[in-house]
């Protein structure tokens, strides 16, 4: 019987209107059902796995408060298990937004200045070149231009700090950005000197504890062991990262994707958190300094919305990691930021991993992978998650 209220000319719109649904991939007909997530996440990491010759993986998204969770393979192609969301993985660089969240923390506590020189903190550098850089510049990689990794003859925290003390800047602070596992780490050991704690001691007191993050570690215990899958060479072979200076601040941590969701969430609903940690995630996710297509905040790279995969892929490109580039200082701005996609990639010789999230969209989305693969086909892969949720793009 056909509706009295309905014209040929409506119905055959509505025959194709459905007829296009109906070829749209499950996920995309009922967006943020459990199921519907998960084929998404199926969907986007099994090229991944096949083409990058992956051992293991394990991706989770967040949309609007529903959460999807995707583990495929096993924790080591010699005796491994079965990856899960709970298998810790490598952070490599990821690292680095946790090292910035607990300085801006010690920050909120009242025991570090983010504007201070770094030579007021740290005793070594009272007389230093480098001692003029802040805590700030120190976190967005702009104190002069402190190097990617610390000399490799130097094995010890007494070495770093006296080649720190002989460092003399390039640049003025705040002028360049190079990326530099020095930096974070300089920062690091700055918050744990204010508060005369440990570095590691502190992170797991002071930050992973009230974050409700219990299988986040620095230094894996033994407990946990056997949840730490093994990384893998580019020859296959079972790696795992090694101790060095500033590792612990740089990147030392380990995690589950499980955990990793938890901590996005508290990033994308703050209110969640108690108020000194609000505030000090509030800290981080301010754009500091332009950097090509990118704006460098503490430790998270922010994009302005609609990013584009271009945009992403040229920020979390070689060149950005690699080379002296120039930073123009973000006024501080009134009133609320304009939306921007956050993210951070994370490397280690043996693990591969790529934070994503969209903060005034509610999503998220994290990849984990015991191999390291490019950087570009993890950003692709997030992008795709989330463009095809229609959160950017």
């Amino acid at each position: 019987m056909k509706s009295p209220d309905t014209t040929p000319i409506q119905r055959r719109r509505l025959v194709l209107a459905t007829a296009a649904a109906l070829a749209q991939p499950a996920w995309a007909r009922s967006t943020g059902r459990p199921a519907d997530l998960q084929a998404l996440l199926a969907d986007t990491c099994a090229p991944l796995t096949r083409a990058h010759d992956l051992p293991g993986l394990v991706a989770g998204l967040i949309v609007e408060g529903r959460t999807a969770l995707l583990a495929n393979g096993v924790t080591a192609l010699q005796g491994g298990k079965p990856v899960t969301p709970e298998t810790l993985f490598e952070l490599g660089s990821i690292s680095k937004c946790f090292t910035a969240l607990l300085a801006a923390a010690v920050h909120v506590n009242g025991r570090l200045d983010l504007a201070q020189p770094v030579g007021e903190i740290v005793p070594a550098l009272r007389a230093a070149a480098l001692g003029r850089a802040t805590p700030l510049h120190l976190a967005t990689y702009t104190a002069g231009g402190l190097p990617l990794q610390i000399p490799d003859d130097l094995t010890s925290s007494e070495q770093a700090m006296d080649w720190l003390a002989a460092f003399v800047p390039a640049d003025a602070p705040g002028t360049v950005r190079r990326y530099s596992n020095p930096s974070i780490g300089l920062l690091g050991q700055a918050a744990a000197m204010a508060m005369g704690q440990d570095f590691t001691a502190l992170m797991g007191g002071a930050l992973l504890a009230p974050l409700g993050l219990r299988n986040t570690h620095i230094r894996v215990p033994a407990a946990q062991q056997e949840r730490y899958a093994w990384g893998h060479d580019r020859n296959q072979r079972q790696v795992r990262v090694n101790p060095g200076v500033f590792d612990a601040e740089a990147y030392g941590m380990k995690s589950t994707a499980s955990d990793l969701l938890h901590f996005l969430r508290s990033v994308l609903d703050p209110e969640r958190l108690p108020p000194d940690l609000r505030q000090a995630l509030a800290l981080t996710t301010v754009p500091r300094f332009q950097v090509g297509p990118m704006q460098q905040a503490m430790g998270w790279e922010l994009y302005p919305q609609p990013a584009s995969l271009a945009a992403l892929q040229e920020g979390n490109g070689p060149r950005m990691v690699l080379e002296p580039m120039p930073a123009l200082a973000i006024p501080p701005a009134p009133g609320r930021t304009p939306p921007m996609l956050l993210n951070k990639t994370g490397s280690t010789f043996g693990f591969s991993a790529y934070l994503a999230l969209v903060p005034d969209r509610q999503a998220a989305f994290v990849l984990l992978a015991n191999r390291n693969f490019p950087a570009a086909a993890r950003v692709a892969a997030g992008y795709r998650v989330l463009a095809e949720l229609g959160v950017v793009g």
